[in-house]
């Protein structure tokens, strides 16, 4: 049971089953904006509305986490795929995934990692807050020619990132917070299971078929993760930063919400530029399993 309810063997059990029975992801298309709702409730209950007061404290973690979450890491990903995407649908579904909030990952492995767990709150925080701006106006300018309405970018950001951190606030209260508590890790790791399942079945052809599309996808997602994350932990080590405050900034570099990142290419591009956000949640699970053993062999 310990095996099977283990977040990392349920999203390669998405992607394997994906791979297996992906003729079934076409009738839970349709469906995934509600999974990721519903998903994205409680994971946001991670964020501790405690630890955003007082307000002034905000501010610099705030801008920080967006800086390193949308600019540093966005410039990078997006001047790569830019030169190594074959198809403007494939280059649209990098675009999504900079334009995503960061995984709310960042925070429980703040604390795995033996981060600064207050800060990654924070950090995450104003990153969601940015996306609901910098989300819709970055994919209103790459998407030239395509009918997609700046207005209707913002509507659907409310939807899947304010309305979620919202409600989520209800779920907070101590009557309530108990039961959620319980099922909420599971909750969150079923629901993007389900997500990536969709985006690798609607693929699995691409899969199968065209090693190329897979092998440039890979090589722009792993130098945004191990390599842009390696850089900057070592430049940030020389320049004095301390490990809890150090591994924090590097998960606000690099994670992203792959489950958001793929309802949101699939709702507006469809399902080719689904595939970058499927290969991302492989990546960002490999990134996350190396720096956890990384810290093993550390203590050992």
């Amino acid at each position: 049971m310990k095996i099977l309810l283990n977040r990392n063997f349920i999203l390669v059990f998405a992607v394997i089953m994906g791979l297996s029975f992906g003729d079934f992801a076409t009738y839970i298309k349709g469906y995934t904006i509600y999974v990721l709702a519903i998903t994205m409730v409680f994971a946001t209950t991670g964020i501790d509305s405690k630890a955003l007061l007082p307000i002034k404290k905000l501010f610099k973690p705030m801008i920080i986490g967006t800086v390193l979450n949308y600019f540093i890491f966005g410039t990078v990903v997006l001047v790569l795929a830019w030169f190594l995407m074959p198809t403007k649908g494939l280059f649209m579904g990098f675009v999504v995934i900079v334009a995503a909030p960061p995984g709310v990952a960042v925070i429980p492995f703040s604390g795995i990692l033996k981060g600064d767990i207050e800060y990654s709150i924070l950090g995450v925080f104003g990153a969601f807050l940015a996306s609901i701006v910098i989300a819709p106006v970055l994919i209103q300018v790459f998407s030239d020619g395509a009918s997609v309405s700046a207005w209707s970018l913002f509507v659907l950001m409310i939807k899947l990132v304010l309305v979620p951190l919202i409600v989520s606030r209800f779920l907070l209260y101590k009557p309530v917070f108990k039961y959620v508590a319980k099922i909420r890790g599971k909750a969150v790791d079923w629901g993007f299971a389900i997500i990536i399942f969709t985006a690798v079945g609607m693929n699995r052809d691409v899969f199968f078929s065209d090693p190329t599309i897979l092998m440039l996808s890979s090589i722009v997602l792993l130098s945004a993760t191990f390599g842009i994350g390696s850089l900057f932990e070592f430049f940030s080590k020389k320049a004095g930063i301390k490990y809890e405050r150090n591994i924090t900034q590097v998960l606000l570099l690099t994670i992203k919400s792959s489950g958001f990142s793929v309802v949101t290419a699939l709702t507006l591009f469809g399902k080719e530029a689904a595939i970058p956000s499927a290969i991302l949640a492989v990546i960002v699970l490999l990134y996350l399993l190396y720096l956890s053993i990384r810290l093993e062999f550390k203590k050992k």
